[in-house]
């Protein structure tokens, strides 16, 4: 290139001559200042990573940090819901976008909150779907927040790529369920997580059993689980079992998730608190 300035710091092109690897992340909105981002992942979708986003939120926000949630699932938002946060998220007269804010003060952002009608579904292909995630980090005005939680989209393309590369993310917690192929299929999870150089804190398993009411006894509708013997062959911590419970999913359709009770995610806490 004969107009090239040998600055690869300030170039876009990908040439022999680049020094240094080219970074994507992209820049937090001047105005927001987020210490920690946890990303909740998974290979598969309907496992629970909405649950646990919101659970984590609910427990570090007990504990009196500056929490927020970015739902990047785009095209299947559920954390709005989740939190009962209705009503579209606001602009600022300088093009910025002010997170919609939960009873408790969790601050939230999801494609929800920008739509006429939360119902409508998201018809978008890949790479605008993945823009509008890079606009949730720059553009959003968080404010200070102590930990942000990335609800991520299921699978390992397009946008969960996005992420990765444009979001400093400082570690991921893996979510799965008990049966042995989405096990398999949340490793591919882990492993993209690995070559994106994103630090695993754990995994969760979600649905992992039913409890009787009268008698107290586990019952397991799946079989018993693998999860935590292979989370030691693969030198990945386990970081708890959630029931199935109708009186968590219940708050969930409510709207009440802060309101959940239960110690199933605390070593999860203890290691984000960790990092």
């Amino acid at each position: 290139m004969s107009d090239c300035t040998h600055d690869c710091s300030s170039c876009g092109e990908t040439c022999n001559e680049r020094t240094e690897p080219q970074s994507f992340i992209e820049p937090l909105n001047a105005q927001s200042s987020v210490k920690k981002v946890i990303g909740v992942i998974s290979g598969k979708g309907g496992v629970g990573k909405s649950l646990v986003t919101g659970m984590l939120a609910t427990l570090f926000s007990r504990k009196g940090y500056k929490t927020a949630v970015m739902d990047a699932d785009i095209t299947g938002p559920s954390i709005p819901k989740m939190f009962g946060v209705e009503g579209r998220a606001k602009g600022t007269g300088d093009g910025g976008i002010l997170p919609n804010v939960t009873r408790n003060g969790i601050k939230i952002m999801s494609v929800n909150l920008l739509l006429e009608d939360p119902s409508d579904p998201v018809i978008w292909r890949g790479p605008i779907i993945a823009g509008v995630v890079k606009q949730f980090w720059t553009d959003v005005i968080w404010g200070d927040v102590d930990y942000m939680f990335v609800d991520m989209p299921p699978g390992t393309g397009d946008v969960p790529l996005t992420v990765f590369q444009s979001i400093p993310l400082d570690g991921a917690i893996i979510v799965s369920s008990p049966q042995g192929l989405v096990n398999m299929i949340v490793r591919k999870a882990a492993v993209m997580a690995n070559m994106m150089n994103i630090p695993i804190i754990g995994t969760v398993e979600n649905m992992s059993y039913v409890q009787c009411p009268d008698c107290g006894k586990k019952i397991f509708l799946y079989g018993e689980s693998e999860l935590e013997k292979a989370c030691q062959r693969d030198g990945v911590k386990f970081l708890g079992n959630i029931p199935i419970s109708p009186e968590i999913t219940h708050q969930c359709d409510m709207g009440l998730i802060e309101d959940f009770s239960g110690d199933f995610l605390d070593d999860a806490v203890k290691a984000v608190e960790e990092l």
